[in-house]
């Protein structure tokens, strides 16, 4: 259907009318050589903003800088935070993001150039009525003004820079496995944020410089050689004083399996992208996991094979959570100790004497054999326990934010000290879990109830999952994604035969094919492309989650 004229006419002659005349709106539109549509009205000035989709056909834009997947995601994030610097101070809602450069439902440049942008527009009507001069404003003027100045307007050379850094980080990314690597800081990055709610770079923070023992080269297709850290598989361990950076190092590696903008700081920061942030976390939901690689046994005599609980404590939660991370294909676990249960990852030489029927297996007797057994390596800080030096591949200590390689002083050490009985060897295998697709759900009383409640928290059906010790969550958009892509799985890729694992290799699969577009089955909404841990993270936190045979 041809898209209709003179929107702003339109809206000019409803002034004063019911709210509910803005339904109307509804299609296509030709707006200042724009094709405008309106893909959903809100109910009442209320509700949540309308959403309207812009398409420019002829965005001007140089071909080089759309002419891969990696270099269209990373154009597109350029143009919506163009959009959203344009649109300041007006009510219109652009989902540009934070530092991280995802794949938004918000913005999308396709294989031919064409650009796709959408965005929440608050319709204007105090008391239910259209004000329909200053809705036309804003259809009509501020948004297809706003659009010229971030697309037709664009600056080109901070374009293919933007571009171009995005691109450099998905390389360095996918040299990590080839060179034994599980991570990679690049000297010069800066690691520290300005604050816990503000994740811009510190001002005069200390630059990083990698010792020369842990020194690589590794090559960008823009920046050339980027020299650095490398972080080795097997087991790393972060140790200084607090306050030195050991946990802002760690928090750079989680990260870092994100692409980030320029002047973040981290540009050059890259992990592996299986790489899974783990901590305690009381209270959590577990339901029928192995757990007998870290409970060997309870008092009750109940198994620990097949272990479920509504209310977790601190070291069963971090035991289930590194369980089901192995299962859904992390191959690094990264661990702070601040954040950990203690009793999970250590029990020292005095209280092996003291307590010797104690069921818990501390991570120290298995982070070994995870590596050696399942291929699975570990970033570790560690401040306060000297028995990890002892199973340590590799000792970084961060002193003032600068950081040395102490690791064979930290062998030496650990064989000459008192050190504590091995109690048990090995990994066993993680046992596969099988989903029953019906307990994925989301209708909540006859409707589906899928909402991003913040970073930290997803509606789910009946459920209201706690998301706050899922850390490398981006942002609200990445967590409504969460829950879409929850409902997908329970519509039809998870069908009761096929294992959790198989399941987000499909969804994996899904995502790569067709993008956000696959998350959304037709809606429009915001939504950030999620990652399978992520997902799973989610899933294993609902306490509908039922599991077939």
């Amino acid at each position: 259907m041809a898209p209709r004229d003179d929107l702003a006419a339109s809206l000019r002659s409803m002034d004063g009318a019911s709210y509910g005349r803005y339904r109307s709106l509804s299609g296509r539109w030709s707006v200042a050589s724009l094709d405008l549509e309106v893909l959903r009205v809100q109910a009442d000035p209320f509700a949540p903003p309308s959403r309207v989709r812009m398409t420019v056909h002829d965005a001007g834009l140089p071909a080089d800088l759309w002419s891969t997947a990696d270099r269209r995601r990373a154009l597109a994030s350029f143009l919506l935070r163009g959009l959203r610097r344009s649109l300041r101070g007006t009510p219109v809602n652009v989902d540009a993001g934070g530092p991280e450069v995802l794949e938004r439902s918000a913005g999308t440049v396709r294989d031919d150039g064409v650009v796709v942008l959408e965005v929440g527009v608050p319709f204007p009507g105090p008391k239910r009525r259209i004000l329909g001069r200053e809705a036309a404003t804003l259809l009509g003027e501020t948004l297809p003004t706003a659009v010229r100045e971030a697309v037709h307007s664009a600056d080109h050379a901070a374009a293919r820079a933007f571009v171009e850094t995005v691109e450099d980080a998905v390389a360095l990314r996918a040299a990590l496995a080839d060179r034994g690597l599980v991570g990679f800081v690049a000297d010069g990055a800066v690691l520290p944020r300005r604050s816990g709610v503000d994740d811009r770079p510190l001002d005069g923070a200390t630059p990083f410089a990698g010792p020369d023992e842990r020194s690589v080269t590794l090559e960008a297709p823009n920046a050339g050689p980027v020299r650095g850290m490398g972080v080795p598989e097997g087991v790393t361990l972060i140790v200084g004083g607090g306050y030195h950076g050991k946990s802002t190092l760690l928090r750079a590696l989680e990260a870092g399996v994100y692409d980030h903008v320029p002047g973040d700081g981290r540009e050059q920061v890259v992990t592996r992208p299986d790489a899974v942030k783990l901590r305690a976390e009381d209270g959590r939901a577990v339901t029928h996991d192995d757990v007998s690689a870290f409970v060997a046994h309870l008092p009750s005599g109940e198994p620990t094979d097949d272990f479920s609980t509504t209310n977790a404590s601190g070291s069963t939660s971090q035991a289930a959570s590194t369980v089901e991370a192995v299962e859904a294909g992390a191959d690094v676990l990264l661990i702070d100790e601040d954040t950990s249960a203690t009793n999970m990852m250590i029990r020292d030489a005095r209280m092996q004497q003291l307590i010797a029927t104690e069921p818990l297996v501390p991570f120290v007797e298995r982070v070994r054999p995870l590596h050696a057994e399942h291929g699975v390596s570990t970033v570790l800080v560690m401040g306060g326990s000297g028995d990890y030096l002892g199973v340590a591949d590799t000792v970084i200590m961060m002193d003032a934010y600068r950081a040395s390689d102490v690791t064979a002083r930290a062998h030496e050490i650990a064989a000459s000290g008192p050190s504590r009985t091995v109690e048990h060897t090995g990994f066993p295998a993680v046992t596969p879990r099988v989903v029953d697709p019906a307990s994925l759900d989301p209708t909540a009383k006859g409707k589906r109830r899928v909402t991003a409640r913040g970073r930290d928290r997803l509606s789910f059906g009946e459920d209201d999952v706690d998301l706050s010790a899922v850390e490398q969550i981006a942002d609200r958009s990445q967590v409504a994604g969460i829950g879409r892509a929850l409902a997908l799985l329970g519509d039809g890729v998870l069908d009761g035969t096929i294992t959790l694992a198989e399941g987000l290799d499909l969804l994996d699969a899904e995502l790569e094919r067709r993008g956000t577009e696959a998350l959304l089955d037709g809606r429009s909404e915001d939504v950030a492309r999620p990652r399978r841990h992520e997902v799973a993270a989610a899933l294993n936190r609902l306490r509908s989650l039922r599991l077939r045979p």
